[in-house]
């Protein structure tokens, strides 16, 4: 069984959580290969220099495109991408970002992330609003089988486009557990940390909901004269209000913007902070949060969307509208040693549930049944 991965969309560092994740899962089919797969991604050049290790473990294909420009991606996807798979003689082809290209006869499985274009499309540009209401339903239909990281997309992907249920299914993300690379103490001496910090690692788009946790940090910080919030992540359309609101709060001092920076010095900044404070309004699975977790750090989430279905009893869940609620927990944690102890317990144990070898056996099962005929999509295809 021949099968294509697209991942002519995905621009490196550009893409957030579903980058970790896709990345994460190559390089668990990669390391474990199955004998009934050949597995062949088709990449960018950008995505070939990021992740060579990737490149080097199948038989990549490479269009000479940094991704930069967003017609060019989708033509490639449509011309290049579709000759290309003809001439590799694939069986199946999985596009990871809701669209289905054109494939000519190839059948296709798509994975849907999220669906926030649709239930928050005031945080989209018009065009790219267009574009996703247009293309994401056409493509879920006509695909064999669609892929959602979580109950809350899969559901959401049923009942918004009509959808055999039988057709969709929820394949969670995993977690990586390796030993740390990097020490706390290296990131407190390079990042300028004092002894206790909160974290939050989320690029500024607007469902981050980082106003909302400035506003809580903010009584915290009138309080508790040592402690700092550390945001990682980079920048993107609620830049300039969170940059000006921590000017206005007098925070400069007590915020740390570290923008992006490499994953283990993250996952290291996360291990030594007294919690992860995580307000998002939505998420389709929330990796962050299952990160923080398995490292060992409390989490505090939003009650939003995926995140209780992630997060299930293992962390404290609050109202990502409710400021005063997140400064009352960051405090409770800050002097209550057992309830951070148990908190801790509960997300390694949680985070103990994911994996992914999991995610990659349950992916390989999506391809085997979608070539088999499995999936209730080839009557939608051949009518489209």
């Amino acid at each position: 069984m021949r099968v294509g991965c697209n991942l002519l969309w995905l621009v490196p560092g550009a893409v957030g959580g579903s980058e970790t994740a896709i990345v994460s899962l190559l390089r668990e089919i990669g390391d474990h290969q199955p004998d009934d797969v050949e597995f062949r991604p088709y990449v960018l050049d950008a995505f070939a220099v990021t992740y060579p290790d990737i490149v080097t473990h199948f038989p990549t294909r490479v269009v000479p495109l940094t991704g930069r420009l967003k017609p060019l991606r989708v033509a490639a996807e449509n011309t290049w991408l579709a000759s290309q798979a003809r001439r590799d003689g694939l069986d199946l082809v999985h596009h990871l970002h809701g669209v289905l290209p054109l494939m000519g006869h190839i059948p296709g499985v798509v994975t849907v992330h999220d669906l926030q274009p649709f239930d928050m499309p005031a945080n989209f540009h018009p065009v790219k609003r267009a574009y996703v209401h247009r293309s994401v339903p056409r493509s879920v239909r006509r695909s064999r089988l669609v892929l959602t990281p979580s109950e809350f997309v899969r559901h959401g992907v049923i009942d918004r486009f009509d959808v055999d249920p039988d057709r969709v299914r929820t394949v969670p993300w995993g977690v990586d557990v390796r030993s740390a690379e990097v020490t706390v103490g290296e990131v407190q001496a390079r990042y300028g940390l004092p002894r206790r910090w909160f974290v939050n690692n989320a690029v500024t788009w607007p469902h981050k909901n980082h106003e909302l946790l400035i506003r809580a940090f903010a009584a915290v910080a009138a309080r508790e004269h040592d402690v700092m919030l550390v945001l990682t992540g980079g920048e993107a359309q609620a830049e300039g209000q969170i940059s000006a609101q921590i000017t206005r709060s007098g925070l400069r001092g007590r915020v740390r913007r570290t923008g992006r920076i490499r994953r283990d010095d993250m996952l290291a900044i996360v291990r030594g902070a007294v919690a992860l404070t995580f307000p998002s309004r939505y998420e389709g699975f929330g990796l962050p949060v299952l990160e923080a977790m398995s490292v060992g750090t409390p989490v505090l989430a939003g009650n939003a969307a995926s995140l209780p279905e992630v997060v299930d009893g293992a962390g404290r869940l609050l109202d990502p509208d409710d400021a005063d609620a997140w400064s009352e927990a960051m405090l409770e944690l800050l002097h209550d040693g057992d309830e951070r102890e148990r908190l801790i317990a509960a997300g390694l144990q949680r985070a103990a549930a994911f994996s992914w070898a999991t995610t990659a056996r349950d992916t390989l099962a999506a391809y085997r049944d979608a070539v088999a005929g499995n999936g209730a999509g080839e009557a939608e295809e051949a009518a489209s």
